[in-house]
């Protein structure tokens, strides 16, 4: 079957040829992989495409090693988050308050240069969680494209006592100017209109929830935004609603948790699998080991199934907190 490949595939493919940094080479491939229409004609060339990112992908976290100045950051746990926004939103004070970082923090605008890191638990799991210097900064631009293009959530920080409207509107801007936009916004899209852009799942947090003024910037800020973004206020500093947010974080990410059992064994559930959120048996099992894919016969699974303990094909659609025992 032919690919039919469309001209504006080729079109990224000639900016790949052109690249000579592995970042912008991912960029073009990545924009290649949207383009590119989906069918059995495909398939060989979309895992080309794949494994040619993964190759660049690592080649990218060696220079990010070597490097005095890495804007790469390696993704570690359950998801990476960006925290991005104007200056003083409380970003800073929002990562040390959800997560063990130390980051520098001050009543001064501009006080995060480069991103700081931290791992926040939510339950059983960590999430990385990365601050990026104020989107309006000298060097915004440079964090928002390595930074936040590669994350799996971006969390868009407001104080909800100045102006919190017009800072979400603004901050929005920066992204869509290195080619970042909100997930939610391109399922009526057509491809066309999606070359050399990046859709991300995002979230927003209305932050200084504590201080008088805030009920009736979170009002104009719902107002705005809660039909398009999930949204939750909160005071990284008095501490308010942040068990909540943490919560609010991982559905946000649209993943799951899947614990894995031998027949006759009790079920480990201090390390699960992460699946995306519509996962199957099938998508566990190869998770698990590559060949299970192929090998897997049936599981057994309990949360989802009518019942515990029932046999389910490779096409059961997993949940939150399964627990699998996978029979090949």
């Amino acid at each position: 079957m032919p690919a039919n490949l469309p001209p504006q595939y080729y079109d990224a493919e000639k900016r790949y040829r052109a690249a000579r940094t592995p970042e912008d080479k991912i960029e073009a491939l990545e924009t290649m992989l949207a383009i590119m229409p989906r069918h059995k004609g495909t398939d060989h060339l979309y895992g080309d495409l794949r494994r040619r990112i993964a190759k660049l992908t690592e080649e990218a976290e060696r220079k990010a090693v070597t490097s005095r100045a890495s804007f790469y950051i390696r993704k570690e746990g359950a998801g990476q988050v960006a925290l991005v926004g104007l200056p003083n939103a409380g970003k800073s004070q929002l990562l040390a308050a959800v997560t063990d970082a130390l980051p520098e923090i001050a009543d001064y605008p501009f006080t995060t240069k480069s991103p700081n890191i931290g791992m926040m638990k939510f339950e059983n799991i960590q999430i990385q969680i990365v601050d990026t210097p104020p989107v309006t900064g000298r060097d915004s631009r440079v964090w928002l494209n390595n930074v936040a293009r590669n994350a799996d959530l971006i969390v868009i920080v407001v104080d909800l006592n100045k102006s919190p409207v017009e800072q979400a509107e603004l901050t929005l801007q920066e992204l869509d100017s290195v080619g970042i936009v909100p997930a939610t916004n391109v399922s009526n899209v057509s491809p066309e209109s999606l070359i050399g852009k990046r859709p991300r799942k995002m979230l927003i947090i209305g932050n200084k929830s504590d201080l008088d003024t805030s009920d009736a910037g979170w009002g104009r800020l719902k107002t705005r935004y809660g039909s398009q973004f999930p949204m939750i206020a909160v005071s990284a500093t008095s501490g308010n609603n942040l068990q909540d947010l943490k919560k609010s974080i991982f559905q946000a990410l649209e993943i799951i948790r899947v614990h894995t059992k031998s027949p006759g064994q009790k079920p480990d559930l201090t390390d699960p699998i992460i699946l995306k959120t519509g996962s199957t048996v099938k998508n566990a099992a190869e998770d698990v080991h590559k060949d299970f894919k192929t090998k897997l016969k049936y599981a057994v699974v309990w949360g989802s199934g009518k019942f515990d303990g029932q046999r389910v094909s490779q096409d059961h659609v997993l949940k939150d907190n399964d627990i699998i025992e996978l029979h090949i």
